[in-house]
């Protein structure tokens, strides 16, 4: 007699249970969702279907309507948190097709990220910014100088290392050259804009493609990457910290704690001033969560101490570099502030913390170097669009993910609004903010789509999801269009083009010596690293100049102060800027 068949009713529904929708979501069998799971609904309102085969959460209550902070998975199978959340790993909604739409739309993301900030490098901005040199020659330093391999640079102002060592490890593959050094850069945008996926995929696929795909089109990050600076460091490693401390809370144990302690580390104290505020951040999420959800600040805490051993671990040799010169490592952020007396700032302080806070839809940095035409940092578009999303995470401040990027905001406009020297708004000291403002427009592009759906219906909601594709493509192109017709008049002075000529005409003359300051000077010692010529001071007179065949310098007043009004007097123009006007002079002495 044939035995009778199993049930397998309890295998299925739990089968069903761990079944997981984009972006991290538990189909669970009881009726109740939770607010903690609710992690990447990609419409406006919990419970709501997203998309094709998509079911998002609400809140899960217990008695008396308190939020239980449990997920209704954990309560039917009886699974640990970790067990049940695998964020990075999530579908998108729709089956296959739409996976792979998803997935091509990344691609052509990456694409134009791609071109927009290599495209005609070799000579657009062109010229070469002291920064930028200085760069370029510690990188040149750590290759030719034996014994060199410090962790903090104390020449130009001071500067974290970690870019000093990627762009030695491009010169030695590609040559010592101005577009190796900016290609540096702009490949760390690139990596920047699929940080950005990254971070945002957490919150719903399309909410990642929405901020990758502004982050890679942002006229902004455009500019900045293209510049052979440090600073593009801050958007890449700044998504990929909050992204560790989003795993850490999506899966608590010793090794994700030690990761996200680690990463903070290398944001915080090895890129670029705007993230210092990191350690700060994580406190202040912890004891957010500590207030809100106890239960997920409970996971988190048994993780505390391996975050922390981390987090020393990889700053130790930033500390002993501070402790040993800490003058040199604290001078330039004092330097900057108010409590800087001397302070070099373009207007009073009430007026610059209106122009920053004004910079996202208003006014932009007039520094060309920062920005195009003083363009403001989103538009109004744009800004609107980001204020759905910020919305959208004061709704859902309570969940832990939502939580770290809402705090992100008020605490990385810090550095932009104390640091007062130079013009205002500062896009550079802004930088902190490039990946959680990246996730608030991914956040309110799907709020906005999801609200026309809900109202008007599917076919209104992909009519939305398609403007709003045509709308990041035109950010695209406006952004690579603005940027790349900019004419040579427009960036001679903010690109140092006259050092540049210099240069090149130092290095076409033997025992040649050029009038420079040591900070424009540079731009000369990287550019003519292997035969330099002599740099004078301006104003240093010369008892014997038969030592050098030619002197340079950016005027005829710099010559006379050097050689003596009779030889400056022989002095002929041989660089002049786009209106025709003389930049760079010399003479024989």
């Amino acid at each position: 007699m044939r035995p009778p068949a199993r049930d397998r009713t309890p295998r299925l529904e739990s089968r069903v249970s761990a079944t997981r929708c984009n972006g991290g979501i538990v189909l669970a069998q009881q009726p109740r969702p939770t607010e903690s799971s609710a992690r990447t609904d990609e419409t406006g309102a919990a419970g709501a279907p997203d998309g094709p085969g998509r079911v998002t959460a609400g809140p899960l209550t217990g008695p008396g309507g308190a939020a239980t902070g449990r997920s209704a998975n954990t309560q039917a199978t009886g699974r640990s948190a970790k067990a049940q959340t695998a964020p990075w790993r999530a579908r998108a909604p729709g089956g296959r097709w739409t996976a792979a739409a998803a997935v091509a739309a990344l691609g052509g993301i990456a694409v134009v990220a791609t071109v927009l900030r290599f495209a005609d490098l070799g000579s657009n901005p062109g010229g070469l910014y002291p920064d930028e040199a200085a760069e370029g020659l510690d990188a040149q330093r750590l290759l030719h100088l034996a014994g060199f391999h410090p962790v903090f640079f104390h020449d130009d102002g001071g500067r974290e290392a970690l870019y000093g060592y990627v762009v030695a490890g491009v010169f030695h593959a590609f040559g010592e050259t101005v577009l190796a050094l900016r290609a540096s850069s702009a490949a760390i945008g690139v990596l920047a804009v699929l940080a950005i996926w990254l971070l945002g995929r957490r919150f719903g696929t399309w909410t990642g493609l929405a901020a990758a795909a502004w982050a890679a089109g942002s006229l902004w990050l455009v500019s900045v990457s293209r510049d052979g600076m440090r600073n593009m460091l801050v958007p890449l490693l700044g998504a990929l910290a909050l992204a560790a401390l989003i795993t850490w809370l999506d899966r608590p144990s010793r090794r994700t704690a030690a990761l996200a302690g680690a990463v903070t580390s290398v944001a915080a104290l090895y890129t670029y001033q705007p993230l210092k505020l990191l350690p700060l951040l994580a406190l202040v999420w912890l004891l957010w969560l500590r207030r809100v959800d106890r239960s997920a600040y409970e996971r988190l805490r048994a993780g505390v101490p391996a975050f922390l051993v981390a987090f020393l671990i990889v700053a130790a040799p930033m500390a002993a570099a501070a402790l040993s010169d800490p003058s040199n490592y604290f001078g330039r952020t004092a330097a900057v502030t108010p409590f800087n007396p001397d302070v070099q700032a373009d207007s009073g302080l009430l007026v610059h913390w209106a122009r920053t806070l004004g910079m996202f839809a208003i006014v932009g940095d007039p520094n060309a170097r920062h920005d195009v035409g003083a363009l403001p940092l989103l538009g109004v578009p744009v800004f609107l669009v980001a204020l759905f999303g910020l919305a959208r995470l004061w709704r859902r401040r309570r969940d832990g993910a939502h939580a770290l990027v809402l705090w992100s905001l008020p605490l990385f406009l810090v550095p932009p609004l104390i640091a007062v020297e130079g013009d205002s708004p500062h896009f550079l000291r802004a930088l902190g903010l490039a990946a959680p403002l990246a996730v608030i427009i991914g956040l309110g592009t799907v709020e906005l789509v999801g609200l026309a759906r809900t109202r008007w219906g599917r076919s209104a909601g992909r009519l939305a999801a398609l403007v709003a594709a045509a709308s990041f493509a035109v950010l695209a192109i406006g952004s690579g269009m603005a940027y790349l017709s900019r004419p040579v008049a427009d960036r001679y002075d903010a690109y140092t083009y006259d050092l540049v000529a210099m240069a090149d005409v130092a290095r076409q003359a033997p025992r040649a010596a050029v009038v420079l300051d040591d900070y424009s000077a540079t731009v000369v010692r990287f550019l003519d690293f292997h035969d330099p010529p002599a740099i004078l001071a301006p104003g240093t007179r010369l008892g014997d100049a038969s030592a050098f065949s030619t002197v340079i310098a950016r005027t005829r007043d710099e010559l006379a102060g050097v050689l003596g009004p009779q030889a400056a007097g022989r002095a002929i123009p041989v660089a002049r800027d786009e209106t025709g006007h003389p930049t760079v002079w010399s003479v024989a002495p």
